[in-house]
């Protein structure tokens, strides 16, 4: 008996460092760019974004699986081109289980946008740093810590199982291409972005255990990403994003809409001290089979709080009732000031997709 439940709890924990391997996801994808596709690192309206995610899930089944996540992007224009660079660095972090298996990754980012005229741009990103994985084996139960007579677990009794390796540090590394670009709708202005991502090229090799045999190789991962805005009013929009991921033998899809209305909008130059909307967003996203996740997003100039909901479709559905997780977002956006008048902006609020013709002034990779 003790050897059977030595046996289950070691293969059990194999598995599990085996999922660590797996790529972690938010259901609010469209505010984590770098997760969907380097890419898409400074396709926004702004020169700065910082941006913070946290996700509980699965309370009502085990122990909560916790996520959390912080990017920050800087766009810098290029000579007197239209050309912009953009640096930032994507963090996260995830724990799981009674263990505490945790991951947590590094990754500066480097993304070129090469104007093709007006604020039509082709970007081409790198990603790539360290990460690392590491688990506490005091919290592990395991066969022969099981009391014979009481048949329950006795804490101090110590297990023959020892791990000589707890954690360990490898390197990933990333890129992706993307394409984004503007419409006319009567007299204002849509905007869109395609992309392509490849994650883990040099397909890293995981593991905590010394034999070749227990590590496992992150399979590389592609993604195809699109996004598109269509005002239908001076002040209103319907934004639609979507993703399409496929890795080893997985594939996921995730799509959805959301309506976004103005509460407030300032059609004069921008004020020096404030910057965007005050602006309500609600709808809804799908993973197949797996989720239908309601949200409502809001943005006060240039803070902006989304929180969401997984309502679990999949076979978990039993064990769950239905339950997933909550997710929240917050972010920053803002402009430089040092860079108006330089022609980049030359006073307008433009690249929202609400601004008219005639006050588009701004070339540069924006969405929405």
């Amino acid at each position: 008996m003790k050897k059977s439940i030595l046996i289950t709890a070691y293969f059990s924990f194999l598995i599990i460092a085996r999922l660590s391997a797996q790529d972690l996801s938010f259901s609010q994808f469209y505010e984590n760019p770098l997760l969907r596709n380097p890419a898409l690192a400074g396709v926004f309206d702004g020169d700065v974004r910082v941006t913070g995610t946290f996700r509980n899930q699965w309370q009502s089944i085990t122990v909560p699986y916790r996520t959390e996540a912080l990017s920050t992007e800087v766009r810098f224009p290029i000579g007197d081109h239209d050309d912009w660079i953009t640096g930032g660095l994507q963090i996260t972090h995830d724990a799981a289980g009674d263990i505490q298996l945790q991951r947590t990754q590094l990754l500066p980012v480097v993304n070129y946008h090469k104007s093709f005229g007006g604020d039509n741009y082709l970007s081409a990103a790198v990603m790539g740093g360290p990460v690392e994985s590491q688990f506490d084996p005091t919290l592990l139960k395991l066969g022969d810590q099981f009391d014979a007579q009481t048949g329950g677990y006795n804490p101090n009794m110590t297990s023959a199982q020892q791990f000589s390796k707890t954690g360990y540090t490898y390197w990933d590394l990333s890129t992706g291409l993307s394409w984004s670009g503007s419409f006319d709708v009567g007299d204002n202005i849509g905007r869109y972005y395609v992309g392509a991502g490849l994650f883990h090229i040099n397909r890293p090799k995981t593991g905590y255990f010394t034999n070749t045999n227990t590590e496992t190789t992150i399979n590389q991962k592609s993604t195809f990403s699109g996004g598109l805005t269509i005002p239908v009013s001076d002040v209103n929009k319907v934004i639609f994003y979507l993703d399409y991921l496929r890795q080893g033998g997985n594939r996921q899809f995730l799509g959805g809409v959301m309506y976004e209305m103005d509460v407030f909008h300032d059609y004069s130059p921008v004020n020096e001290n404030r910057y965007g909307d005050i602006a309500i967003y609600g709808g809804a996203f799908y993973r197949w089979n797996d989720a239908i996740i309601p949200m409502i997003k809001f943005d006060v100039y240039s803070l902006s709080f989304g929180v969401s909901y997984d309502v679990t479709l999949s076979k978990l559905k039993t064990a769950s009732q239905t339950q997933g997780g909550f997710e929240f977002t917050l972010s920053y956006k803002a402009r430089l000031n040092n860079r108006r008048g330089s022609g980049a902006y030359d006073g307008g609020q433009s690249g929202t997709g609400r601004r008219r013709k005639d006050e588009f002034k701004c070339a540069q990779p924006v969405f929405p």
